[in-house]
């Protein structure tokens, strides 16, 4: 890790000590472990039927292949998370595994993002800027370094690349 990205954490977690934000970023993170993703699937299949139904399956399906992919990187890196490696860095909130790198938040967040947006790309207004605020909320809450999030984003957006590319009539530029 470099200094810089030491840098950048150790400012966005001052961020942290600000109770509003703190609780905002712990919200969304919170959200961001899955809850948000389900209720959103839910929502696809009551408001869509059938076309919600496949829009569904296609992000459950990212998302286990996205959750198998970040499990390994994490055993096969196991870079250690930014409170663990410098006292100056506070964990807000638990982390709910050991390891930093890549962050699942962020890579399930952005990977589910592109997925929904090719599907129903009128849901822009919503998933970007939540998709954005769980990967700050992961540095802020001293959970990862920005390069840990940074990876991420790069790992889910190339998982749904090729996860668009497998699904025949799916595009975002459709």
């Amino acid at each position: 890790m470099s200094g810089q990205d030491r840098g950048w954490c150790l400012r966005a977690n001052r961020w942290g000590e600000w109770s509003g934000l703190r609780r905002f970023f712990s919200i969304v993170s919170r959200l961001g472990d899955g809850v948000f993703w389900y209720v959103l699937m839910g929502a696809l299949i009551v408001a869509d039927g059938m076309d919600g139904l496949a829009a569904s399956a296609h992000l459950a399906a990212t998302g286990v292949i996205a959750l198998t992919l970040y499990k390994l990187l994490k055993r096969w890196t196991k870079r250690p998370r930014p409170f663990a490696s410098d006292v100056r860095i506070r964990a807000w909130i638990a982390p709910l595994d050991e390891f930093s790198f890549p962050s699942g938040h962020t890579l399930h967040a952005v990977a589910f993002t592109i997925v929904a947006l090719a599907h129903y790309p009128v849901l822009a207004a919503i998933l970007i800027p939540f998709a954005a605020c769980v990967a700050i909320s992961r540095v802020v809450l001293g959970l990862h370094y920005p390069s840990d999030v940074l990876a991420a984003t790069g790992i889910g957006s190339a998982l749904a690349g090729i996860s668009l590319w497998l699904v025949p009539g799916v595009s975002l530029f459709a």
